[in-house]
């Protein structure tokens, strides 16, 4: 991508919408909150984009992640996931769908600086670095939020795993 003085805020809006979307989605575990949490950090962003490096994505993933955090912390509460399939699924359609539901229900289970730390290194595929760089926290934070993220992650989707014993 073209640095941001070649590209304008509307093309850059255009070719990273999908990408952004994603993440944003990933953090809040709801597509209207994904919805408002990017337009609120792209509304952000604008004013600073003649000022912004040759790289202005990690600029608004670092303001989702924090914005993010922040509302979270306004709210004190956690929204339960409910959404359904729209249409009638396959087997394995469905069984993709669930696993899909259970990683969105374990991922809202964590604090939102884990969650944060665990979609921008492993969904988004960031550094460490990039990543303690991003949400402005050392890269032994880092370490540790993946750490105990991910054992909560695995705790979590391995329970919902075992079948109930009758005994």
């Amino acid at each position: 991508m073209p640095p941001p003085e070649d590209i304008s805020f509307e093309e850059f809006v255009t070719a990273r919408r999908a990408a952004l979307l994603r993440t944003a989605y990933l953090l809040t575990g709801h597509p209207d909150d994904a919805e408002d949490l990017l337009q609120v950090s792209l509304a952000k962003a604008y004013p600073h984009w003649r000022r912004l490096s040759d790289r202005p994505e990690p600029y608004v993933r670092r303001i989702m992640a924090r914005e993010s955090v922040d509302r979270w912390r306004a709210r004190r509460w956690r929204e339960t996931l409910t959404a359904l399939p729209v249409e009638p699924a396959t087997s394995d359609e469905s069984d993709a769908h669930d696993r899909r539901l259970e990683l969105a229900r374990a991922l809202q289970a964590l604090s939102p600086r884990q969650r944060a730390v665990v979609v921008l290194r492993y969904f988004d595929d960031l550094t460490e670095r990039e990543t303690a760089r991003l949400l402005g926290i050392s890269v032994g934070t880092v370490k540790s939020h993946a750490r105990e993220a991910l054992a909560r992650l695995r705790h979590a989707l391995t329970l919902e795993e075992e079948p109930v014993r009758d005994g």
